[in-house]
């Protein structure tokens, strides 16, 4: 299957601080995969850099046969990339369907003058907005709660809003940052459950970031390991656990035999 996302070379600066360096990596689409590292190892740096919040220094990043490194945030999300953030960045005095309507704003194509005088276009738009909201929120298991705040939904609720808002947008490409960040076991399964299911039924391509190692193990199809900004390996969850750079760089060897006794238990 062709690569979704290609990154050759990516390089990002603050100062004297390299915060990715020379970075290389490929996405396949309909895959899973995680870039997993240690705190300051360049993981989110370099989702910025993919999504337009940061332009990179040197080297391309491709996706689906466009050059986007540079561009705005909101002409990537054009293109079809779309994300969540390790903290939830939802619009906390918004109702949930407010937040849906947000992200879908890349895609709208009435004017303003056409909602000032709410002409047959912009009627027609929003009416087809709200259903898909709607949609969005029975598909994210939120059905019924489009009018309560955003602010007022619990922890895990609020987790899946984000990624309904992130749907939103149309995305052929997911960046998930720790979203499982905060959970329990019970919730951090379920989200495994959530996240197969946004590939297996919508066929978005997804990329995470994540801490928690049994989660990286169980959803991922390949992982990618960051260091000091670098690439220090890649593979399938069994040739990371096995991987000498890894254990040593990022796991620990009593963590990393840790990590192979949740894999088989898993």
């Amino acid at each position: 299957m062709a690569a979704l996302l290609t990154a050759k070379q990516v390089t990002k600066r603050f100062g004297g601080l390299v915060a990715v360096n020379s970075f290389d990596f490929s996405l396949k689409e309909g895959a899973i995969e995680s870039i997993i590292g240690p705190n300051g190892a360049g993981k989110t740096t370099f989702f910025n850099c993919v999504t337009g919040f940061y332009k990179p220094d040197e080297g391309e990043i491709i996706f689906n046969g466009h050059y986007i490194q540079g561009l705005s945030p909101d002409r990537i999300t054009r293109y079809g990339i779309a994300r969540t953030y390790q903290n939830i960045r939802l619009f906390a005095n918004m109702t949930a369907i407010e937040n849906i309507l947000v992200g879908m704003h890349p895609h709208l194509k009435s004017l303003w003058v056409e909602a000032l005088f709410k002409t047959p276009r912009f009627l027609r738009e929003e009416a087809e907005a709200l259903e898909e909201a709607n949609r969005l929120l029975r598909f994210v298991g939120l059905a019924g709660r489009g009018d309560q705040l955003a602010r007022n939904l619990p922890y895990g609720e609020q987790r899946r809003l984000e990624i309904a808002r992130a749907l939103a947008s149309k995305p052929k490409l997911l960046l998930l940052d720790e979203p499982t960040a905060g959970m329990n076991p019970h919730e951090s399964a379920e989200m495994i459950r959530f996240i197969r299911n946004l590939r297996d039924e919508l066929g978005i391509t997804i990329l995470l970031i994540e801490h928690d190692m049994k989660v990286v193990m169980n959803i991922s199809e390949r992982i990618t390991v960051m260091d000091f900004g670098q690439k220090i390996a890649e593979g399938t969850p069994k040739e990371i656990q096995r991987n000498p750079r890894v254990i040593e760089a990022y796991l620990g060897r009593g963590a990393a035999s840790g990590l192979k006794l949740e894999a088989a238990q898993a």
